[in-house]
């Protein structure tokens, strides 16, 4: 019998989830092989998030228990990277240093997460926050990463570690919240050549690219889904409620709305919607929940000629219950970007 796949859940720009997929990404575990990736919408986060994790935030990695043992939850970033690095560590990132050493990296990372974190946040969503000088207080921290990076290129000398990795992720988003004014900062040659060495290489360039990384969120079996033309789904924002039963017929002539499992979505999109240019068609994520607050019904009827039971929704879709309304990207659309 297989061993189960852990799963990851992940948000492809989220530093937290970035350094957690550099660990595991270095310990050579791969989406699709080793573990299951489920990217999130963080305006929609799936139900099997929240039970996993009541702090609904990412990254969080679940790993199955032998027999009656309960799952094992990581719902912190640097407990992710560990865990990796745990399973194998071929580039010494937490391995092959002294204990000493270790408790080094510790308070690094403990002062990104910290009050370099707080300083980044405020300085990067500055019309948020009342304070001033959060900017300066970051670069006052960065100045005394720079002076460590000064002797050999890395934090704790002439290779990289853990502290690197968890780091860098943290300095590429102040880096982003002002390109301009970080460039041109004075006194911090060693910190931008470390960033930049960081930012061209193919460790970032992997985990925010597929399979570490895709651009659609997963498509959860808790939820239900619905293809909408743009025009159609436009107007039904202004109209308040959604009443369109599939391409070309309405609410009125079907009597119900189409609606599609998770699993059901490409067959559904390659039948009546292939024809479309990318961009014409919505996918609508749909919370049954919210249906049934609001007193609609759903019945799982069998189509036509295949007999395969869908979801029909009896009456129109209101706008409440309609979770996310993104572009929809075939399945085929990420493989073709994996192998071209």
């Amino acid at each position: 019998m297989a061993e189960p796949t852990p799963v990851l859940y992940s948000f492809r720009r989220c530093p937290y989830a970035i350094r957690a997929r550099l660990a595991l990404a270095a310990a050579d575990l791969v989406p699709g092989r080793d573990l299951e990736l489920r990217e999130v919408s963080l305006r929609a986060k799936p139900p099997e998030l929240l039970a996993a994790s009541a702090k609904g935030t990412v990254p969080v990695l679940t790993v199955e228990g032998d027999g009656a043992a309960p799952p094992t939850v990581l719902d912190e970033s640097l407990a992710i990277m560990h865990w990796a690095l745990g399973c194998c560590d071929p580039q010494g990132w937490l391995a092959s240093w002294s204990a000493a050493e270790r408790v080094l990296m510790a308070e690094l990372i403990t002062q990104n997460d910290g009050p370099f974190k707080q300083h980044l946040d405020r300085f990067k969503y500055s019309e948020r926050y009342a304070g001033e000088g959060e900017r300066e207080a970051g670069l006052t921290i960065l100045r005394g990463w720079c002076a460590r990076l000064a002797s050999g290129g890395w934090l704790l000398g002439d290779r990289p570690s853990l502290a690197d990795w968890a780091l860098l992720p943290f300095v590429r988003q102040f880096c982003l919240a002002d390109p301009a004014g970080f460039a041109a900062e004075p006194g911090l040659g060693p910190l931008h050549a470390w960033l930049e060495r960081f930012l061209a290489g193919p460790e970032l360039a992997a985990v925010l690219a597929p399979p570490w990384a895709e651009r659609s969120p997963w498509r959860s079996p808790g939820w239900l889904y619905h293809l909408a033309l743009r025009p159609e789904w436009q107007q039904a924002r202004g109209a308040g409620e959604y009443r369109r039963s599939t391409r070309g017929r309405s609410l009125e002539e079907v009597g119900f709305i189409h609606l599609s499992a998770a699993h059901q979505l490409e067959a559904t999109a390659e039948r009546f919607y292939a024809d479309l240019p990318a961009g014409a068609l919505l996918l609508l994520v749909v919370d049954p929940q919210r249906l049934a607050a609001a007193g609609m019904a759903v019945r799982w009827e069998p189509a036509p000629v295949s007999g395969e039971l869908f979801p029909h929704l009896f009456g129109a879709l209101p706008l409440q219950a309609v979770l996310l309304a993104e572009p929809f990207v075939p399945a085929s659309a990420g493989l073709q970007i994996m192998q071209g």
